[in-house]
This record gives structure tokens, C-alpha cells and sequence, in this order.
């Protein structure tokens, strides 16, 4: 489930497809200023995970189905992402 949504990209009016990367919300902990999650069984915990082709509305509804509370990070498409970074290489 969403509780945190970072907006990284450059063109905001792009909601077709985007690259998209979902974190535990507990790592935003060190954050400073940043509200405090509590902890979530590593069983149960997303760390990390990335989609890469996502609409908004598709991003949105993968993290909010998580069993997890977690950040959602937005990148606009071929950026922000390892699988973006391995493309240019």
C-alpha cells in the first residue's frame, strides 16, 4: 500500500508511461524531517522493486497492491530506474 509518493520527473504532464521504483516506506526513515514508519517483518517488507512502462494510473494501482506500506518513486520513461541505466549502456 501506498503511503509515500516522490515525484522525480522532469515532465509531470506525462502520465502514458513512466519508469517507476517502489522502496519500503521504512527506508525513508533517515529522511530528515520525514514522518516515522514503523518497522514490517523483512518477510513481508518490498524493498525494492522497479517497473519500467507504467502509466500512472498502473503505477499507482502495483503499489498500492502491496502487502507492505512503501514510497513510490516516479521517473519519466527511460530515466530513474537500473534498467533504464543498462539501456544506455
Amino acid at each position: 500500500m501506498i503511503w509515500n509518493i516522490i515525484d522525480r520527473r522532469q515532465r509531470p504532464y506525462r502520465w502514458k508511461c513512466v519508469n517507476t521504483i517502489i522502496e519500503a516506506v521504512e527506508h525513508d526513515n533517515a529522511c530528515a524531517d520525514s514522518d516515522q514508519a514503523p518497522s514490517v517483518d523483512p518477510m513481508l517488507r518490498v524493498d525494492y522493486e522497479e517497473r519500467n512502462g507504467l502509466s500512472i494510473q498502473e503505477a499507482v494501482a502495483w503499489a498500492n497492491a502491496q502487502g507492505s506500506p512503501v514510497t513510490l518513486y516516479l521517473y519519466d520513461e527511460g530515466v530513474g530506474t537500473a534498467a533504464a541505466a543498462d539501456a544506455l549502456q
